[in-house]
């Protein structure tokens, strides 16, 4: 019989993706003794199956369709991408799946870090194997989300992708089916359909990216078919079966489809079935809605950071949050009882609701923070859309023949200020920070004249945006 031992922290942190990891620089940086605990590899999600091996397999893919643009490289990159060259670059930068420079940043933050699957056990008290951590002051949830697929009979024998096995699938399937319209099912079908599949992309709605303003979603898709992709939208899948290693598909229309694989990129679900949440009066599975400061509602001690809260589904706001966390749980154990929690203070999460930026990185990418024109309309905002044709601007002809792109701005007429912008076009994820920084800065329209944008780039489109706004 293994003995169990108690170990006492200040901040005990569950899963060690890019949130818990900065959940644990932040406590540590505060000075207060943290725990870490990973039953994968340290890194998560999206340092192996996610944004990293995504958008290591979509570089070449993008480099290569600029480069098409323009005369003098044209017809020295016809041919088609090197596969195998391209998915060993997407193994170099998973480390191929191997997490000892995760671990060795994560040792000289000064964080312990416990392997194996962590439950909680009742209040600020989390088991690991025969190990009891207990926590003095925060024990912060990370543990991010999973794949959902869909209730189809005999799905799990057909064995189908999920965004794990599409961002490190080591070879290239001759026919790929994609099932979803967002994020990961329009990249996805890029990258692939690039890379040599013969890519049919079903769209159970009317468009792809059904979370941007709905011009995104329709240069991407018509982008895609340019490409040789089969886009079809408001399709369903009915069934599903593998015989003889070939996927066989039929759609709610009656169509047959075959391919070799079938990805389903149909939504997530957090990772907190088995985490113990039952032991603190929380049911398992669920998602944990939180405070500014990520701590989870009735609770004193307990925090959900990350995708875990379903605020914001990326990265770098579950990066985000976990600074405002970790400052949070610092100032808490320090004894201060008034936080800076006020929209945009130091303890408060705000962007999450005024100012979420994200990139899509298909061809021609996909940008944009802050509101649509439809969701300020909805928040009751007094709002005005304004667009641009990006290829108006002597940048996006200066980028590539045949720019196509375009932008909108969504101006709140109250304070003239921006809710929203959203950019469509290549090389356009590169504008968007400095969007963001208007959004977030709640920059006045008659300032943002006095930031004059370089000629000839393509961030002169915040001027023809500006004249738009004047002149209309």
């Amino acid at each position: 019989m293994t003995e169990t031992e108690t170990i006492a922290y200040d901040v005990v942190v569950l899963g060690a993706g890019p949130v818990g990891e900065n959940v644990a620089d932040r406590t540590r940086a505060a000075g207060l003794t943290t725990a870490v605990v990973e039953s994968e590899l340290v890194g998560g999600e999206c340092s192996y199956w996610a944004c990293m091996p995504s958008k290591a397999l979509l570089r070449p893919v993008i480099a290569q369709a600029d480069a098409r643009r323009l005369p003098g490289l044209r017809q020295a990159v016809q041919g088609p991408l090197d596969a195998a060259a391209v998915l060993a670059h997407r193994n170099y930068f998973t480390a191929d799946w191997n997490d000892d420079g995760q671990v060795g940043w994560l040792d000289g933050v000064g964080a312990d870090l416990y392997r194996g699957h962590g439950r909680l056990t009742g209040p600020r008290t989390v088991t690991v194997g025969d190990k009891i951590l207990t926590a003095r002051h925060a024990v912060a949830v990370c543990t991010g989300t999973r794949a959902v697929l869909p209730d189809l009979p005999g799905l799990a024998e057909v064995e189908p992708w999920t965004s794990r096995e599409a961002t490190s699938a080591q070879s290239v399937p001759g026919r790929l089916v994609v099932v979803g319209g967002g994020v990961v099912a329009t990249e996805m079908a890029t990258a692939w359909q690039a890379l040599g599949s013969r890519v049919t992309l079903l769209v159970r709605g009317k468009g792809l990216l059904n979370r941007m303003e709905p011009f995104a979603g329709e240069l991407v898709a018509e982008a895609l078919t340019a490409a040789g992709a089969d886009v079809r939208t408001g399709t369903s899948v009915e069934s599903v079966t593998r015989r003889d290693g070939t996927v066989v598909v039929v759609t709610d229309a009656g169509d047959r489809i075959e391919a070799d694989e079938i990805l389903f990129a149909t939504g997530r679900a957090p990772r907190t079935d088995d985490i113990g949440l039952d032991t603190v009066g929380l049911e398992p599975g669920s998602w944990l809605p939180v405070d500014d400061s990520l701590r989870v509602t009735g609770s004193e001690w307990l925090y959900a950071v990350g995708d875990v809260n379903q605020r914001a589904l990326l990265t770098h706001q579950g990066k985000y949050q976990a600074r405002i966390a970790g400052a949070a749980i610092a100032a808490r154990a320090s004894g201060e009882t008034d936080l800076d929690a006020g929209p945009w203070g130091a303890h408060a999460a705000t962007a999450d609701h005024a100012a979420v930026p994200q990139v899509v990185f298909a061809d021609p990418e996909a940008a944009a923070v802050g509101l649509s024109l439809a969701e300020a309309e909805q928040a009751g905002h007094r709002v005005r859309a304004v667009d641009v044709d990006l290829s108006s601007v002597a940048g996006a002809g200066l980028y590539g023949l045949g720019y196509k792109g375009r932008a909108r701005m969504v101006v709140d007429l109250e304070d003239e200020i921006l809710r929203g912008v959203t950019f469509v076009g290549p090389g356009v994820g590169e504008l968007i920070h400095s969007a963001t920084v208007a959004v977030v800065g709640q920059v006045p329209l008659a300032r943002l004249w006095h930031a004059v944008p370089s000629y000839p780039t393509i961030s002169e489109v915040w001027l023809r945006l500006l004249e738009a706004f004047r002149d209309n």
